[in-house]
């Protein structure tokens, strides 16, 4: 009999993000090419929520959201690799436009 599949739930205030790979290169204001491979410290970056817990109030699945990657714990699901964090660790939440905010798109 092949291994049982598993719901996960995430618990409390905890967020499950799956993490936007960064595999291209990136372009410096001055127009210095950063290969990929360069890690940037203090760099948020973006994820797409993929499961959060009873008491989360502002992110729902599927939202994109900015965070600091750096000392987040991770797990690895079927070959994917997830971070988990508390609901308070984001920065910001992708939304469609709206009429308040920073007027801010990506």
């Amino acid at each position: 009999m092949g291994d049982p599949k598993f719901e996960i739930q995430m618990l409390h205030d905890r967020v499950m993000i799956k993490v936007e790979q960064d595999n291209e290169e990136r372009r410096s204001t001055a127009g210095i090419v950063i290969p990929a491979t360069v890690k940037t410290p203090n760099r948020l970056v973006w994820g797409e929520v993929t499961g959060v817990g009873a008491n989360v109030r502002t992110v729902k699945v599927g939202d994109k959201v900015l965070f600091s990657p750096d000392e987040q714990p991770e797990v690895e699901v079927q070959g994917q690799t997830y971070l988990v964090m508390r609901e308070r660790d984001l920065h910001a939440v992708a939304t469609p436009q709206t009429d308040h905010g920073t007027g801010l798109y990506l």
